[in-house]
Parts: C-alpha cells; sequence; structure tokens
C-alpha cells in the first residue's frame, strides 16, 4: 500500500512539475523571487548543541540575507518564516512554488558527535554516501512532528534510504542551477571567511524536492563544535555568512542576464592572458580537458567575442535543454584557472572550471584529486 501510495503522490507532484515547467517568464517586469527558508523553528528547534539553536541562528541568517537583497529594487524577497515559528516541510515548498519563484535557499546548522567543522551545501540528489544520507535523513525527520504526516507524505519514510529514490526525478531539470548557486555560496564561505569547505553535496531533503525551481540547503557549520558554534552564534557570524550568502545570491541572477549588446572595440586584445599563460608552471592532467562555463540559458547565440564581452575561443553546446557557453579549452589547470581570472575581469564573476573527460563532464573535485596528472 505504502509503495501504491508513494507512486500516486510522485505522479502528482509530476503533473505538477510539468505545468510549473511551462515558460510562464515573458514578462519582463517580473521581479527576480528569491524564497528564503529558515530550517525549523517552534515547537521543532533543530539541534541544540552547546546550548545554541538551530533554529534562532539559522532564522537571523536569513533576515540578514534578506535585508542585504532587500537593496536591490529588481529581487523580490518571500520568507518562509520571520519568527519563532513551526511550519511542515510541504508548507515551506508550497511558499516557494505559489511565489513562482526563481531561487529557494534554505539555511541550517548542522551537529557531529565529533568536533568536526565546516561548511557544506546541498543540493538534491541520491545520496552518493552513508554521510549524507544520515544528514538528509536528520532534516528530513522533521515530517514526524506534523500532523498527519502519514497522508501528507504518503508512506515516505526519512530511515529508508529507498524512500529518497523518488526524490531525484522531479528536480532533474535544475540541478545544474543549484549546483551553480551551490558552488558560489561555498566559494565564498572558503575564500572570503575562510571556512573549511566540506563541499557541494547530493542528497536527499524532501524540502528541495518539492520546489520547482532551482534548489540549495546551506549547512552553515557545526554548532557541536566549540568554536565554530560559537561563530555561529555571534552577530559576527551571523552577519558574516549572511552577506557571503547574498553575494552569492547577487551572482547567480547576474550570471543568468548575459550581456549581448556590442561593444564599440568587440574584439578585445588577449596580450595579457597570454603573456601570464606563458610565465605559468603547466600543470596538465591526462585525458582531461578544462573549459570555463561562462553561463548556461535557454537563449542560442552566436558564439562570436562582439556577443561574450570581448573573449575569443567560447565554444556553446547544448545539455539538459540549456544552452551552455564555455571559454577556452586545456589540459593546463593552470592555464584554465588564469583564463577564469580574465573571464571574471571581463565581467562574468561567476563563471566556473569545469572538467570533461571526452565528451562526458566529469566532477572537477575528483580529477584534482587524482594521480593523473
Amino acid at each position: 500500500m505504502k509503495t501504491k501510495l508513494l507512486s500516486i503522490f510522485l505522479l502528482t507532484i509530476g503533473i505538477g512539475l510539468l505545468t510549473a515547467l511551462t515558460p510562464n517568464n515573458n514578462d519582463a517586469t517580473k521581479p527576480f523571487v528569491v524564497v528564503l527558508d529558515a530550517g525549523h523553528g517552534g515547537k521543532d528547534s533543530g539541534n541544540t548543541k552547546n546550548g545554541y539553536k538551530e533554529a534562532d541562528i539559522a532564522l537571523n541568517i536569513v533576515l540578514g540575507v534578506g535585508k542585504i537583497l532587500e537593496k536591490n529594487p529588481d529581487i523580490k524577497v518571500i520568507y518562509t518564516r520571520t519568527k519563532n515559528v513551526f511550519l511542515e516541510l510541504s508548507e515551506r515548498a508550497a511558499i516557494a512554488n505559489k511565489a513562482d519563484a526563481d531561487l529557494f535557499v534554505s539555511v541550517h546548522c548542522n551537529a557531529h558527535h565529533t568536533q568536526a567543522y565546516g561548511t557544506e551545501t546541498f543540493v538534491l540528489g541520491l545520496h552518493k554516501s552513508q554521510a549524507n544520507f544520515e544528514v538528509a535523513k536528520k532534516e528530513n525527520e522533521v515530517i514526524f512532528l506534523e500532523d498527519n504526516y502519514k497522508e501528507t507524505y504518503a508512506g515516505f519514510d526519512p530511515s529508508h534510504p529507498e524512500s529518497l529514490i523518488g526524490l531525484t526525478l522531479m528536480q532533474e531539470e535544475y540541478l545544474d542551477q543549484s549546483i551553480l548557486l551551490a558552488s558560489l555560496i561555498q566559494n565564498n564561505f572558503t575564500n572570503t571567511l575562510k571556512r573549511k569547505d566540506r563541499s557541494v553535496k547530493q542528497a536527499g531533503f524532501w524540502v528541495l524536492h518539492n520546489t520547482y525551481m532551482p534548489s540549495v540547503l546551506v549547512e552553515t557549520g557545526f554548532l557541536s563544535n566549540t568554536e565554530e558554534g560559537k561563530y555561529l552564534n555571534s552577530d559576527k557570524g551571523q552577519n558574516e555568512m549572511a552577506n557571503e550568502i547574498a553575494k552569492a545570491i547577487l551572482s547567480y541572477k547576474n550570471s543568468l542576464s548575459m550581456t549581448t549588446t556590442k561593444s564599440q572595440n568587440p574584439v578585445m586584445e588577449d596580450t595579457e592572458i597570454n603573456k601570464a599563460i606563458e610565465t605559468t608552471v603547466e600543470k596538465h592532467y591526462k585525458d582531461v580537458m578544462f573549459r570555463v562555463q561562462l553561463a548556461a540559458t535557454g537563449k542560442k547565440l552566436d558564439t562570436k567575442p562582439s556577443n561574450f564581452k570581448g573573449l575569443k575561443d567560447v565554444n556553446r553546446a547544448k545539455e539538459d535543454g540549456l544552452y551552455k557557453y564555455y571559454y577556452g579549452e586545456t589540459s593546463d589547470y593552470n592555464k584554465i584557472q588564469i583564463m577564469k581570472s580574465f573571464a571574471q575581469e571581463k565581467g562574468y564573476a561567476s563563471c566556473y572550471i569545469v572538467a570533461f573527460k571526452g565528451d562526458k563532464k566529469v566532477k572537477l573535485s575528483d580529477v584534482l584529486n587524482s594521480k593523473d596528472k
């Protein structure tokens, strides 16, 4: 019976998703809608290690993110909660879907029985490790605090891995965009705040599954860690985390707006980048090609330099229904890093490096950690 209920539920969600995926953003005046979700709340305090309350910390960070974003007139911010109240997971997703949001960002704090520390940002996917499954399981167990959870979640059991398998089916359309935002958030935490990078990961979070837009869940650190818990509970820590999340959201938004206006001098000289490449130490990886991803969009553009702020060597590929625009191609990781910096200077602030083996995109961290150099 549980299997039948789950199948019916997923079919219903699938029909809703097809409706949601119908293009509806032709109105140029539509604001960029960001739904900010402070995890837990009310009777669900979340992690309470060392006397800290995850629900309160997450809310303070979310309100800080919203305060920054609201300074932009073309961004509309919607909060799932602005005070200490309990919300069902299904309610949080429904708020985002009803608003036809462009982004959904859920903020949390981690905990562990050791002194583990660092930030990690999740997108929806099958758990790749037992550790990822345990994090997803813990966040999903809030379901049991809800009235009529058996009817609402159609037999879904957070404790069983097989229940997570269906969660990935409906979100694949947005996976690349979710990973982009998650990467921007993690980069800001690591490079600006010098927090330990626990990377971008995939896991089966219900609240991400049930949203019909690019969505991420941010674990801002471990309340169970003596130093990190103290940092996250402080005004300084909460303000800094909020600032970097907001900056990542703004970079993500800007990456979606590709500049196609011709400049007066469309083909720019590459003297600077050529000189930098010539003087750098080479670092080649066997059977791997690196590229700089400039943007992903539904718009098909000519790859001439005038469409890409003067950048030459731009290639276009259609992947998962989107056109991806890549700058450069080399097996030399040091060279591609310089090309990424060059692209950022030209205005592509949120561009990032991707790796390919043949025609298949592979995880950059796996390549860099391999010994095939």
